[in-house]
């Protein structure tokens, strides 16, 4: 059966064999992280001990978004799986378990919504981000976290990038992990239908310390950032497997699964290659970069940028 890869980890290095296979695959990735160039027979070398593992639980693990040691079980998969990401930087495959597998949170959203409406706490219940907003004040988790992660990217905002934007970042990541969807889907994906709603959607993950800086990079640059984060990495392999468009599929996407894409774009919140809305009055998105002076590179870095902003399954 298909482990997480913290335990497939411990069963290996109790092999003597699987033991040696994996201090090899663990130098071959350290080579890639850092981006050394490795000579024809090292190479070799790194894929001869890939297909080694064979059918070990290694080669077949996975990780669960919300594991207490994720950062871990996302180091293990991708020491394994170095080789997957030569040249271009499609990613091939997820590190996570399919979303179906894993346990759904019981919540009380539709309570605390009921609660909402039915009080004049609302004030404009017409606008559902307002509504959204309330409903995650009377939980005690979702407004906890919320308020931390405001507070640290409300701080200095705006003021020459003066914000830490790692704080903000990680603030971010831990409201989308730790809190259930059912709050924090309606939170971000809030369906307006006036301007003033719209920016309040688009204000959500406090995109002047989050998403913006003074300058914007090019997209290149922030791939290379993200490919250098075990967690920022296997964020952008969940997205590109899960929000894979299909021109001949009536709802754009290739996996037919518009839940999973949606949840694997929240994934991409608080990462290096962190989205957002591009206005207040419409649901494009966007990722903060450009592709000017790309040089000979400029088709690759449009294939980056297109992944959010005309992106059909999304």
């Amino acid at each position: 059966p298909r482990g997480d890869c913290v335990m497939a980890e411990q069963l290996c290095l109790s092999d003597s064999t699987c033991n040696a296979t994996y201090k090899i695959l663990e130098n071959c990735a350290l080579a890639k992280t850092h981006l050394l160039p490795l000579d024809h027979d090292s190479r070799v070398r790194c894929l001869n001990a890939e297909f080694d593992l064979g059918n070990s639980s290694l080669l077949h693990c996975k990780c669960h978004r919300r594991m207490k040691r994720q950062e871990h079980c996302l180091r293990v998969f991708w020491t394994v799986h170095s080789s997957m990401t030569d040249g271009y930087f499609s990613l091939e495959t997820s590190p996570y378990e399919n979303p179906a597998n894993e346990e759904h949170w019981k919540t009380d959203y539709n309570k605390l919504a009921a609660l909402v409406s039915g009080s004049q706490l609302a004030g404009d219940v017409t606008n559902p981000c307002l509504k959204a907003t309330h409903v995650c004040n009377l939980s005690k988790k979702c407004v906890r976290l919320r308020t931390e992660y405001a507070s640290i990217c409300t701080k200095g905002a705006g003021i020459e990038d003066t914000c830490d934007r790692r704080r903000c970042h990680r603030g971010l990541r831990n409201f989308f992990e730790k809190v259930p969807e059912d709050f924090t889907k309606r939170i971000l994906f809030c369906p307006c239908q006036d301007e003033f709603c719209g920016e309040r959607r688009r204000k959500t993950i406090v995109p002047d310390c989050s998403f913006q800086s003074n300058a914007k990079p090019n997209c290149l640059w922030l791939l290379d950032s993200c490919l250098e984060d075990h967690i920022c990495k296997s964020q952008l392999a969940d997205f590109q497997q899960n929000c894979q468009p299909a021109d001949t599929s009536p709802d754009g996407c290739s996996l037919h699964n518009h839940a999973a894409c949606l949840q694997a774009y929240m994934g991409m919140i608080g990462t290096p290659m962190t989205p957002n809305y591009i206005s207040n009055s419409s649901v494009e998105v966007s990722l903060w970069c450009t592709c000017e002076s790309s040089g000979n590179e400029k088709e690759k870095c449009d294939q980056i940028l297109s992944m959010f902003e005309s992106n059909k399954c999304l």
